[in-house]
């Protein structure tokens, strides 16, 4: 018997020693030489893969380690490319008497990272929902061999069918409304089913399941690239939304984890935690263990598991994709989604080693909290973040409650109305670079602006505020041909079709034809105060002083070397006078005015601005 059991080893033996090494794939897909951190991290999937020797023999290049992580099917590889240049590598993988070649790509940088500008608050974002703007390609709405999903647009919280070549034969209609970078939710490889009912799908696109790869239903990588190619043409930005605090339930990750403490709670079938949401414990001097842990540990939803950051392999992978995605396609800027909900040391170390590649560089993270104070200490330079964030630009959450709670109000002479947007802007002086925050009124995750209504004197109020204060500026999809809608029954209803973006459609808002009358009124009232912004220093570079409201009236003022651009809001639903005396700080000795979105000529030598219920003013002069 023990004889038998021997022979059988040694069969056993001989037989693994000529199985075949399986390298299945190898992320990133090539790499760039030339990067002032020359290390690269090297993820080899292939079933048995971890236990293989490799070999390379490549000018430039050695192998600083190799890590065999708990599941057999990995293997990471840490090069040094210190000396290389670009070229075709082989790399041998050896296993037994086996080996396998692989050829793997060093590609030269197109520019060096300090080349690289990134999106200022001389840009107006442009924020759309590829799935639901504009379908340049039906080819694409049905992929054979991914996840049972339906495209129906009749049902808002499946896929619609629009893509990235969609985005690309609209190109013209963005540099006619005047925006200046265009930031879209997800492109990546979403390759999760429709829920059992087929009422949910992955459409928004935050459960990536590959993160070299953009979701075959959007196109290719190639036509990511094109598209942002044709919109630099134009003198377009391109912001790409990212996910680093989670990853798609059908990642193969969680199919097979690389290792056992890859995910946060990774025993979720029988201990699953869910995060609380509530983001005040990362900053929190007084937060409990648990607090913070639901925070930053909890699975964002049962369908995205939670990345454990302080694991350094899992890290320096998304740090590389995010410098893999810079240099493949040329984006230039960064929208981070749940930006709290990650360890903040974790996203630090990200953000200093983007700082140190590409100083010009931006990112915006998404900080849902209401208060100024919270946002403030993520901001890059704050003494009262902990640690350091490095983060250039944060999201102002306060700004949009604010402007969403003024709408609904009288101003009145303290706290109602556009006291709100006063009193969130004064505590400007916790922001190391106010004119790096993000402002907007309205995003994917909110109701519309507009509610179920067309309040269209509250819509010009607030989008005067937002492109004329020190921020950037952030649009949200068709709210310049007055879309609306509420998350009431679902999000879906605040991320419709835009009109004219697909076959079918019988108004084409793309072009002044197939609008309406009212939507023509708002585009051409928006529209001229994009293009007025465009290049304007009073605006990019100018003192911003904002008067206390008085009278139901709200003034911001932005001056520059003489020029001046005033913002007059009358927040009541009656008519006013403003007395200009009590701002002859601004107004001096001016004696005429152009309101920038109607071209209309103010006369200022009366000393009194006449302003209807609601009215709103931008002069310049």
């Amino acid at each position: 018997m023990k004889r038998l059991l021997l022979l059988m080893a040694v069969a056993l033996g001989v037989l693994a020693s000529h199985a075949a090494v399986k390298v299945d794939r190898i992320e990133p897909t090539n790499w760039y030489v030339g990067l002032k951190d020359p290390s690269v991290q090297l993820m080899v999937y292939g079933e048995g893969i971890r236990d293989a020797e490799v070999a390379i023999d490549y000018a430039g290049v050695t192998i600083d380690s190799l890590v065999r992580l708990d599941s057999p099917n990995y293997l990471l590889i840490y090069l040094n490319t210190r000396g290389a240049q670009p070229g075709t590598m082989e790399m041998t993988f050896k296993q037994g008497r086996n080996k396998k070649k692989v050829k793997y790509e060093l590609l030269a940088r197109e520019m060096s990272g300090d080349k690289r500008k990134g999106f200022t608050n001389a840009d107006v974002l442009y924020m759309l929902m590829p799935d639901r703007f504009a379908d340049g390609d039906p080819a694409n709405n049905q992929i054979k061999g991914m996840e049972a999903y339906k495209n129906d647009r009749t049902k808002p919280s499946l896929r619609h069918g629009g893509d990235i070549e969609g985005i690309r034969q609209h190109l013209d209609y963005f540099t006619q409304l005047g925006v200046t970078a265009l930031w879209f939710t997800p492109v990546l490889e979403n390759n999760s089913p429709d829920s059992h009912n087929h009422n949910v799908s992955t459409y928004h696109g935050y459960a990536t399941t590959n993160y070299y790869k953009v979701d075959p239903r959007f196109g290719t990588n190639e036509e990511y690239r094109r598209l942002c190619d044709e919109a630099h043409s134009r003198g377009l930005k391109v912001v790409m939304d990212m996910i680093f605090n989670h990853c798609g339930d059908y990642h193969p990750w969680l199919k097979d984890m690389p290792s056992h403490d890859w995910f946060n709670q990774p025993d979720y079938k029988n201990n699953y935690l869910q995060t609380s949401y509530k983001l005040t414990p990362v900053m929190d001097p007084y937060a409990s263990e648990i607090d913070l842990k639901e925070t930053v540990e909890g699975w964002f939803v049962p369908s995205m598991p939670d990345l454990n950051h302080h694991n350094v392999h899992v890290m320096n992978y998304l740090i590389q994709n995010s410098i893999w995605w810079i240099e493949t396609v040329g984006i230039d800027g960064i929208r981070m989604d749940t930006y709290p909900y990650a360890y903040a040391d974790a996203m630090a170390r990200w953000m200093k080693r983007l700082d140190t590649e590409y100083p010009n560089f931006n990112v915006v993270g998404e900080t849902w909290v209401e208060n100024p104070a919270y946002t403030a200490a993520w901001q890059k330079g704050n003494k009262m973040g902990k640690p350091e964030s490095y983060l250039p630009t944060v999201m102002d959450f306060s700004f949009y409650e604010k402007v969403d709670s003024a709408k609904k109000e009288e101003t009145d002479g303290w706290w109602r109305g556009y006291n709100r947007v006063y009193n969130s802007l004064c505590h400007d002086y916790l922001y190391p670079n106010p004119s790096g925050v993000m402002a907007f009124i309205e995003n994917h995750d909110t109701d519309r602006f507009l509610g179920n209504g067309q309040d269209v004197p509250a819509l010009k109020q607030a989008l005067a505020l937002l492109l004329t204060i020190k921020r950037i500026p952030q649009l949200y999809y068709g709210t310049e041909v007055l879309m609306n809608g509420t998350k009431e029954v679902t999000d879906g209803n605040v991320r419709k079709d835009f009109p004219g973006g697909f076959p079918g459609d019988m108004h084409n808002a793309f072009t002044a034809e197939g609008r309406t009358p009212a939507q023509n009124d708002m585009f051409n009232w928006l529209s001229a105060l994009l293009h007025w912004r465009q290049g304007n220093n009073v605006i990019v570079k100018g003192k911003m002083t904002q008067f206390i409201p008085y009278n139901g009236i709200y003034v911001i003022a932005r001056s520059y070397q003489g020029h001046h651009a005033v913002t007059i809001i009358n927040g009541t639903t009656q008519q006013r006078q403003m007395k200009l005396d009590r701002y002859s700080e601004v107004f001096g000795k001016a004696t005429v005015a152009r309101d920038v979105p109607t071209g209309n000529t103010i006369n200022l030598s009366g000393g009194v601005i006449t302003l209807p219920a609601r009215g709103t003013l931008v002069l310049d002069f």
